[in-house]
């Protein structure tokens, strides 16, 4: 089987024993709790968009490795071609969703470690890649939905990890055994990570020869003894259960968050794909992160297509969609929308060729793209919120709505323009509530700014590339300054 079905992805999710702690308690069936649920629709909805004929060629690929069709979130990209499907599907999922659908972080950890266990293995004779390539046609056969996990706690983030004062702030190897190693610390900000299969895990910054412990990168199933999760609260979060639709803006769809917590984690041999070459967590973290900047430019567009549409749609509410200040309103978020979507295609169509065979994006128009996605939502969501006004955060609840004495006034003064009821347009405010304000906020504007790295990672990685020293040899020579690149004076 290569290509499961949204159903069937939904009873394997429910057939696993996922350990999941949220409000100081277990969740004893996550498939069914209010507030997990709609986070578990999004991925669904990765697996319904595979099976429907008009979406296929993005949704799906051909895998050499199984020699079949497999959702494009298990895909090793083999060209520019696939680059920038992913980002034209990333948008698509968004679209669909209004939220994050959580597979992306697992598909680029899967190009980031195919590339880098090669490089690895080339240079000390070790197994890794081979390890990887199992694990990634078993992801790709059952078409799982692996979790990718790069982010450490930290401590005290002037320390590398083998001087912090608790040991732990590092995800590290506590004990290597004849049959694999045991692994001890956490993984923060995982979203997804409660609806999946598989947890791929990697090193979070570059590292020194001391750090050889925490140099690490393996999978375990998410539900593998001593491993479990502690869901993060969320804006809003506790309006999924109080059985009033309109009041979340989206019933249907959203995204968790959890720390992660590994306590003393059994992993096979046959499981690691980094054990210590601490010369190669730095490549592996620059990939991944590459990859996810990238990605950026897909996933954060389409759900800005939803914010822009509610946007449009308030004003469709309030009777001042003629207005020559909303239409300027909405044509800038349409151009700075347009302009991210730009971004990540652009570093997909200048991707390369790895030493290992798959396509890596031009990193230094990845970090770009990503820099932009740190800014634009945030304009994006202000002008939003000013289109719609603010009864985005004052309007009544919906019991308010449906009371017999209050509903009836409810009704009367949050109805809009002629022909709009309030049950409409509160559904509309409270989306805008949602994508700036509420759960969905986490995935749009939080996730834009911190998501893949904090925008000074990106300035970094943009200076490092942008290659300055080419830059001022163009300069000298037009000016006729000796020291040219070209030798011109």
């Amino acid at each position: 089987m290569a290509l499961m079905t949204g159903k069937e992805y939904v009873q394997s999710i429910r057939d696993m024993d996922i350990k999941i702690y949220m409000f100081g308690k277990r969740i004893e069936d996550p498939v069914t709790d209010d507030i997990l649920r709609p986070s578990l629709n999004s991925v669904r909805m990765t697996y319904d968009l595979a099976q429907e004929p008009e979406y296929r060629s993005l949704m799906t690929a051909q895998s050499p490795f199984i020699g079949g069709t497999v959702n494009r979130f298990t895909h090793i990209h083999e060209s520019t071609d696939d680059l920038i499907k992913k980002v034209k599907m990333q948008r698509l999922c968004g679209e669909k969703t209004g939220a994050c659908f959580q597979r992306c972080v697992g598909m680029d950890a899967f190009n980031a470690v195919y590339s880098t266990t090669y490089e690895i293995d080339k240079k000390y004779g070790t197994s890794y890649q081979k390890n990887f390539l199992e694990f990634l046609k078993y992801s790709q056969e059952k078409d799982l939905t692996v979790d990718g996990a790069m982010t450490d706690p930290k401590g005290d983030r002037n320390l590398p990890p083998h001087k912090q004062k608790d040991p732990d702030m590092y995800l590290r190897v506590v004990e290597r055994r004849p049959d694999g190693i045991v692994v001890r610390g956490a993984k923060a900000h995982q979203t997804g990570i409660c609806n999946s299969h598989e947890v791929l895990v990697m090193p979070t910054i570059a590292m020194g020869p001391d750090d050889k412990d925490y140099a690490v990168a393996f999978a375990v199933p998410t539900d593998a003894e001593n491993l479990f999760m502690i869901i993060g609260r969320q804006s809003c979060d506790t309006r999924k259960s109080e059985g009033a639709p309109i009041d979340t803006g989206n019933p249907t769809f959203g995204g968790v968050e959890a720390l992660v917590i590994f306590d003393d984690v059994f992993v096979p041999n046959d499981r690691i794909f980094m054990n210590g070459e601490t010369e190669f967590a730095g490549m592996l973290v620059e990939r991944f992160a590459g990859y996810h900047r990238q990605s950026y430019g897909g996933c954060k567009v389409g759900v800005g297509d939803v914010l822009i549409g509610a946007a449009a749609c308030a004003a469709d509410c309030n009777g001042v969609c003629k207005a020559s200040h909303i239409k300027d309103k909405l044509i800038e978020m349409i151009h700075l929308n347009e302009t991210l979507y730009s971004s990540g295609i652009a570093c997909s169509a200048e991707g390369t060729k790895t030493e290992a065979g798959n396509y890596i994006i031009d990193l230094l128009l990845a970090n770009v793209c990503k820099q932009n996605v740190t800014r634009f939502p945030y304009e994006i969501a202000r002008l939003a919120q000013d289109i719609a006004g603010g009864s985005v955060v004052t309007a009544p609840s919906e019991k308010d709505m449906e009371d017999p004495e209050l509903g009836p006034y409810v009704k009367k003064y949050m109805a809009g323009a002629e022909g709009v009821s309030a049950e409409d347009r509160m559904k509309i405010l409270r989306l805008i509530e949602n994508l700036t304000l509420g759960t969905a906020a986490v995935g749009y504007l939080t996730e834009s700014l911190h998501g893949a790295g904090s925008p000074q990672a990106q300035r970094i990685m943009i200076m490092r590339q942008g290659d300055l020293e080419t830059k001022k040899s163009f300069a000298k020579n037009i000016a006729k300054i000796k020291g040219g690149k070209d030798g011109q004076e």
